[in-house]
């Protein structure tokens, strides 16, 4: 029988949750996006359940069957968990299917997903299996016993839970994203010896702050926390370039925040004035908690005019007159959801503000109507911005920004790099893009796990894409392959925060097919499909 631990019964409960006094978001909250965006904004996690066949819990789509029979973490298997608001503990939770419907369990066992309110038998509490393996088994609240899986059925009828009864736990956070310390305030980021991982950053700027929490099936559904300079961290603190048992961590609940255990049970936290993240106590305090956040892009702007990167770096004046890429020259695009309009932020926390005469300055350290700008795609894969007095954003010859134009013309145009994200993973709704085969180099955007792809810059906002054999991407109506010497050119569009269209070099969107076909489609942007990434 394997042992339990309640979270509740070694971490003290503290008012930290997501939609608490405590939390950060780094950009809107008002409850817009994807679902994975909602959850971050409400304190919840988005995750898979996995059992010991390693089939994970699936909500139909019609009649609210449920089931354990998925493959892979897709639509079906998204569940939402949602901490429990009446304070009683940390671990007590509900788990909502993507049909915003409540997994329950009724007074004779029978476990049911038709609730649209959190009815008393819908709560669970989370114990952790201290068998190393770090599986969860959830107990159901006002029945009293443990969610299990038995062939094509969900039961509740076990008072000790045995291998049917536990579960790992599959976040559906971005493969991307930044890291946050509830204790520290701080967000994690490489040291400049990119050796060791530091917690200190006030904000997360640039590539260095972005990491994956790889989810290691083979290895019992532990994660890994690897990052840009594709290096894995080990519990000692050091980075090293290959993932061992000392880098697998084990994902832990506390009202909406993450804890990572270690083999020996040690918790990962920032350590010392220097902030170093790796592992020491063995209980929770805020100092051992994380939160996922989405990693917001950050872009250069090329003017047309003048082919120089928009920049702040002599002052207020937004100005086109810089020829390389530094903190100044980078901005971050932060997304208003009720005006489908952006701010856009410099590292010195200010914001392009239209001023009186239509003049763009990096002034204002408050958000306002006048820091909204559209950002209009152009055919060309050029974007130009229009402000709030509804003039396009144009490059005078000095070099400084105006919003001025009635119409866009070349003064208008602005060539986009999306500098924060050197290395891509595109999601859609099928799934992951990812090889067809390991011997096979076409492209496929139903995976379930995703490829890494290599963005390398050219002029005028074209962008290259190199997977790990060192191919570059080729594009046709057919399909699309990584099986090119050349480097094909192709334009990215931010459509959303985390979504982005892709362009080829002629002006065709990239398409997602149902059966997970990955191909060039048309020049109108309704049928281009929106990437996760």
């Amino acid at each position: 029988m394997t042992e339990l631990c309640s979270i509740s019964d070694s971490f003290d409960i503290l008012n930290i949750t997501m939609n608490g006094v405590e939390h950060h978001t780094n950009g809107d909250s008002n409850g817009c996006g994807d679902i994975i965006t909602q959850n971050q904004q409400k304190g919840c996690w988005t995750i898979g359940l996995i059992n010991s066949k390693f089939r994970y819990l699936t909500a139909e789509s019609f009649g609210f069957k449920i089931n354990a029979n998925g493959t892979s973490l897709k639509k079906k298997q998204i569940w939402t968990l949602e901490p429990d608001q009446t304070g009683a503990g940390d671990s007590l939770i509900y788990l909502r299917s993507h049909l915003d419907k409540y997994l329950a369990v009724d007074s004779f066992g029978n476990v049911t997903c038709e609730s649209d309110v959190k009815d008393p038998g819908c709560k669970f509490q989370i114990s952790v299996a201290e068998d190393g393996t770090g599986r969860w088994a959830l107990r159901n609240l006002v029945r009293g016993y443990f969610l299990g899986a038995s062939a094509d059925k969900l039961t509740c009828t076990a008072k000790v839970p045995s291998d049917a009864e536990f579960w790992n736990v599959h976040l559906a956070a971005r493969p991307q994203m930044n890291l946050r310390s509830v204790g520290r305030k701080r967000f994690a980021h490489l040291s400049e010896n990119l050796d060791e991982i530091y917690v200190d950053a006030n904000v997360p700027w640039g590539e260095d702050t972005l990491f994956t929490l790889e989810f290691r099936s083979e290895e019992s559904g532990k994660y890994a926390v690897h990052t840009c300079n594709n290096k894995y961290l080990s519990m000692n603190g050091k980075l090293v370039d290959e993932c061992s048992k000392d880098c697998l961590f084990t994902a832990e609940y506390h009202s909406g925040q993450l804890a990572l255990r270690d083999r020996t049970g040690q918790y990962l936290s920032p350590i010392g004035s220097k902030a170093v993240l790796k592992t020491r106590s063995n209980t929770v305090t805020k100092d051992e908690l994380f939160s996922l956040e989405d990693s917001l892009p950050q872009a250069s702007f090329v003017a047309a005019l003048n082919a120089r990167f928009v920049s702040v770096k002599q002052g207020v004046d937004v100005t086109a007159n810089q020829e390389e890429i530094s903190d100044h020259e980078t901005f971050q695009l932060e997304f208003d959801w009720s005006t489908k309009r952006w701010y856009i932020r410099t590292m010195q926390d200010r914001y392009w503000t239209l001023e009186t005469g239509g003049g763009i300055q990096a002034c204002g350290d408050k958000r306002s109507s006048n820091a909204l700008f559209d950002l209009s795609w152009q055919s060309d894969g050029s974007v130009a911005f229009r402000a709030n007095n509804g003039r396009y954003v144009i490059t005078k010859r000095s070099g400084h920004l105006y919003a001025t134009s009635d119409t866009v013309d070349d003064t208008c145009k602005y060539y986009f790099y999306l500098v924060n994200r050197p290395i891509l993973v595109l999601k859609c709704e099928q799934g992951f893009v990812g090889y067809k085969s390991p011997a096979n180099p076409k492209l496929e955007c139903n995976k379930a796990a995703y490829e890494s792809i290599q963005v390398e810059r050219g002029d005028k906002g074209v962008v290259y894409f190199k997977n790990h054999n060192g191919k570059y991407w080729h594009a046709d109506s057919e399909c699309i392959s990584a099986e090119s010497d050349t480097p094909e050119g192709f334009y990215l569009e931010l459509r959303e925060p985390t979504r982005l269209c892709i362009k080829t070099a002629a002006g065709n969107y990239l398409v997602a097919n149902k059966n997970g076909g990955f191909r060039v489609g048309d020049a109108a942007l309704a049928g281009a499909t929106q990437w996760e990434y």
